[in-house]
């Protein structure tokens, strides 16, 4: 059995009823829907939890306190044997490589990691080093120059297809 798996981050959206209706059905048709973190809005926070089967979120550096305090900077899940650190660096403010998520997930409280996914960039990114994949889906709405894109995992006995799809063209 295959588990699909969807990826998202950096939405920047107050109310969950003003995201892309495109993202909304994503959320809808993924088996579990994790969120890299930059909500902007508790109503978009609850309303992702709600319309997904399962959910797993992060907080962002862009995320006002009270989203800081109600969700986890990281978070660790196992999927099919499969095991995914999600994070948004809240250290983060230029670009940077991937490696430089390391030290937020030490081997000897983490536990060894296949994939790291993240938020921030707001740029796609699907590459391996240091024996970890690290995705980044993008931004989870379009803008000037930039559209809206997701990643999807599909995990079936812990062999990972990944695939970056564009859901709202730039505006």
């Amino acid at each position: 059995m295959t588990t699909k798996v969807l990826l998202v981050g950096d939405t920047h959206i107050l109310n969950w009823d003003s995201a892309h209706p495109e993202l909304q059905r994503a959320v809808r048709q993924a088996d579990i829907a994790l969120h890299a973190g930059d909500w902007v809005g508790l109503d978009a926070v609850e309303g992702f939890q709600k319309q997904a089967k399962k959910s797993f979120v992060v907080h962002g550096n862009s995320d006002p306190v009270a989203i800081r305090e109600m969700l986890p900077y990281r978070e660790i899940i196992e999927i099919e044997e499969v095991r995914i650190g999600l994070i948004h660096p809240a250290w983060g403010r230029e670009e940077f490589g991937p490696e430089k998520l390391m030290p937020d997930f030490p081997l000897d409280d983490c536990g060894a990691l296949d994939i790291i996914c993240f938020g921030h960039l707001h740029e796609t990114m699907d590459i391996e080093t240091e024996g970890i994949r690290f995705i980044n889906a993008g931004q989870g709405y379009p803008s000037f120059h930039v559209p809206g894109t997701i990643g999807w995992l599909y995990i079936s006995n812990s062999e990972i297809t990944v695939e970056i799809e564009e859901f709202a063209q730039a505006t």
